[in-house]
């Protein structure tokens, strides 16, 4: 089956996941558990790809240190006022082997569910994580030369960056994974990325997850690109991405790499070798609920826009639910998820859900769904599944100017989605908090003459139009505040 152009991620926290179905069965709940009826509905909403989070194996120190950290532990009893130790497991990012952990079913449980999400069309994703390990990685007893070490002098200048490590042979001081920005995470170790052997390890792991699943979302994937390595931590590395993915994909041809990236780096990494790339600059325009940034950003090239991952949440970020008012998000997914790119969607955000689950928890609070957000994203849903979401051709549309001395034009986004010369539909959103009017420009050559259908498929509205005008003049709009609509324009026999 050949793969959609503009294909659809549900990221699933696969331990919260399992506690709320174990707390169903009544028992202790694996991935061989999952019933065929939860994997009937995610593939009935269109999804091409489920990353499971946190699959992997995490170490006794690791949840040690998630459980003593007064600082996150603080947010865990933010997030359950009932926070109860074994709440507590330990980041899913401190990893100490890719092998599924035993309390999820193991490597054979994974392997079956993945054959299971193939059978219904649906793709496996899955962590990498490249810039540290956990605490107790075996290879800090086999290969301590894999890490960043330290000194005294680093301890005592930088005790959050560097931690003393008591082994049988000599004590080792060892630094925690960090980005350059912030202190170290203190349940890591940061891998030395100037060492080759580092590197090829490294690779070697990933060539083993790629037996395991069908594409990976490596973690803070920028960290190890050697401009930032070396301002992180003084040392030349050399690329590591474009011979870990080459390498990957001449095992698994087809296998997909999704990073997560910031700082303006998305480009340098779909470069080197990467199919998907976070866009955590439309998330962060959007939230700023300005118009003119988003269109700006809208007009990058194609080969860019289709290669990134676009979201309103994630595991990292707020809840959408608990940042945007209903109108406010719904005017941000039709722009979000209606434009060139993967869209990604996470866990709880179909139901309104408002409180953000750490990584380091296999819990969540229980709350209940939001009915109107519910019934918006079945119809968002909806719309995403039609072939020319999937495959069809996009186009920013120019939004003018409805009469002399209204600037509200200026509000609006505004695309058009075609198939062939019979499918066509029009995204328009005001992205303000005012009334706004304009001429959506349209792309069509061939509507005058005759009269036009407008049907809004995210609400109830059917207009006609005249053809001759809307190729004179454009569809005009006059909306209320985050007034997003979906028109499917039909001509009227």
């Amino acid at each position: 089956m050949t793969p959609p152009r503009y294909p659809s991620l549900y990221q699933i926290n696969t331990r919260v996941w399992l506690t709320e179905l174990g707390r169903a069965l009544g028992r202790p709940a694996t991935l061989d558990d999952v019933p065929d009826a939860e994997l009937d509905r995610l593939a009935a909403k269109g999804f091409d790809w489920v990353w499971m989070l946190s699959v992997w194996q995490t170490g006794a120190a690791g949840r040690a240190v998630s459980r003593a950290n007064p600082e996150w532990r603080a947010e865990f009893e933010r997030t359950l006022p009932d926070l109860r130790e074994e709440d507590i497991a330990g980041s899913g990012f401190a990893i100490i082997g890719y092998t599924v952990s035993e309390a999820l079913g193991g490597d054979v449980a994974l392997a079956r569910l993945r054959a299971r999400f193939a059978d219904r069309g649906m793709r496996l994703m899955l962590d990498f994580v490249p810039n540290h390990t956990g605490l107790d990685h075996p290879w800090v007893d086999e290969h301590p030369e894999y890490y960043v070490s330290g000194t005294e002098d680093d301890l005592a200048q930088a005790p959050a960056n560097y931690t003393r490590l008591p082994r049988a042979g000599g004590d080792l001081i060892l630094a925690h994974g960090r980005d350059p920005y912030f202190p170290g995470w203190p349940d890591t170790l940061q891998l030395d990325y100037s060492q080759a052997a580092t590197q090829e390890a490294m690779i070697g792991e990933l060539e083993r997850v790629a037996g395991q699943c069908d594409g990976v979302r490596c973690d803070m994937a920028m960290l190890v690109l050697p401009d930032v390595f070396e301002r992180t931590w003084g040392r030349r590395a050399q690329a590591f991405w474009p011979a870990a993915t080459r390498r990957v994909r001449q095992r698994v041809p087809g296998f997909c790499f999704m990073a997560e990236v910031y700082w303006d780096l998305e480009w340098t990494l779909q470069q080197q070798g990467f199919d998907y790339t976070y866009d955590k600059r439309l998330y962060d325009r959007l939230r700023e609920g300005h118009a003119r940034p988003v269109r700006e950003h809208l007009h990058a090239g194609l080969d860019f826009q289709e290669r990134l991952a676009r979201f309103l949440e994630n595991h990292d970020e707020p809840r959408a639910a608990a940042t945007f008012g209903h109108d406010m998000h719904k005017a941000a997914a039709v722009i979000t998820f209606l434009s060139p790119a993967l869209r990604f969607f996470h866990q709880g955000q179909f139901e309104g859900r408002t409180a953000r689950i750490s990584p380091h928890l296999v819990r969540g609070p229980e709350e209940p769904a939001d009915p109107v957000l519910c019934a918006f994203y079945e119809r968002l849903l909806a719309v995403i599944r039609r072939p020319a979401l999937r495959v069809g051709d996009w186009r920013l549309l120019p939004c003018g100017v409805a009469w002399d001395g209204n600037a509200t034009n200026g509000n609006y986004v505004a695309y058009s989605w075609q198939l062939g010369r019979e499918v066509r539909l029009i995204a328009a959103v005001n992205t303000s908090g005012v009334y706004s009017q304009c001429f959506v420009r349209l792309p069509f050559h061939d509507l005058a003459g005759r009269q036009w259908r407008l049907e809004d498929l995210l609400g109830d509205a059917v207009y006609v139009r005249d053809g001759s005008d809307l190729q004179t003049w454009g569809l005009f709009l006059d909306e209320p505040p985050w007034k997003a609509q979906v028109f499917l324009l039909s001509a009227v026999e």
